[in-house]
This record gives C-alpha cells, structure tokens and sequence, in this order.
C-alpha cells in the first residue's frame, strides 16, 4: 500500500508507486480521507487522477481511506505500507509512524528513497509555485497540468 493525501499526485508520487508495482503482486494507492485539512482536489478527483496516471500498471489500484491506516490495511490483509523519503527530516516523523504501525497491528513499513531528481519536490509546493505562475510541468503529469492550472484558474 502507497499511502496518501495525492493533492495532487506528482512525479515523486509515481516513481514511488512504479517501484512498488515492481516489487509486489498488488498496490494499492489510497488517497486518505482527511476532512480537518482544506484540499483543492476533491477525493473522488484525486482517486480520478491517480487511476489515470497509474493505468499503466495493472497490478495497481486506488482506493480511499478514513482513519486509522492500520485499520485499512487490515480490512484488506495489506501486509506492508510504502513510504518514500525524500530527506532525513522525512524519516523522523515516518519512523514514529511505522513503529505505531507495527506496535498496532504488526503492519511492516518499506522505506523506499525517493528519486534524487524528485528529492525536494512536495504536492504542496506545486501548488504554490502553479498558483503564482510558475512552471510545474515536469513535476506532475500532462493530465494532473491540466487539471491543476483549471482549478486554480477557477479559484482566482
């Protein structure tokens, strides 16, 4: 499982998930549902983009998520989550999560490197930089562009 708030899905997110559907039989990307955090992409737009760009791969399927992660995977007998790192900042906060993880439900945790070329690259900061002009598209695929500058051109 490549878990995640996707909004929106970047390069960084699909190497991660592209590696993954390499290593195991299945992935499922879910997209988590978090109603305390303003998103701009609506869940079902996210699970949208996110099947788009990973049609690709035909072991991977997404899905949707609410509460507690470890109860989602158990549910669906998910063994192990996998989670990119881009910084050491990343994996002080991921390992706390994957110890909590196992501790609860004996879920494994895969810590995958990112890319160096997606190293700093965050779904937050494409918005940022789309929002006020900037070039993101080599950080996010064709189909998410377009979505991403429609939205943002709505918002203004």
């Amino acid at each position: 499982m490549c878990p995640g708030s996707f909004d929106p899905v970047t390069h960084g997110h699909l190497d991660i998930i592209g590696r993954s559907s390499h290593l195991y039989d299945e992935v499922v990307v879910a997209v988590l549902i978090n109603k305390s955090k303003a998103s701009l992409f609506s869940v079902e737009e996210r699970i949208d983009m996110l099947r788009e760009v990973t049609s690709e791969y035909g072991n991977v399927r997404v899905d949707s998520f609410y509460g507690l992660l470890v109860d989602y995977c158990r549910s669906h007998e998910i063994p192990v989550v996998v989670k990119g790192l881009r910084a050491v900042s990343d994996f002080d906060y991921e390992l706390q999560m994957a110890q909590m993880n196992h501790d609860l439900a004996g879920v494994e945790t895969m810590f995958m490197a990112t890319n160096p070329t997606y190293s700093f690259l965050s779904s937050s900061l494409v918005k940022e930089v789309a929002n006020f002009g900037g070039d993101v598209s080599g950080l996010v695929p064709a189909y998410v562009l377009e979505r991403l500058l429609r939205r943002l051109a709505e918002r203004r």
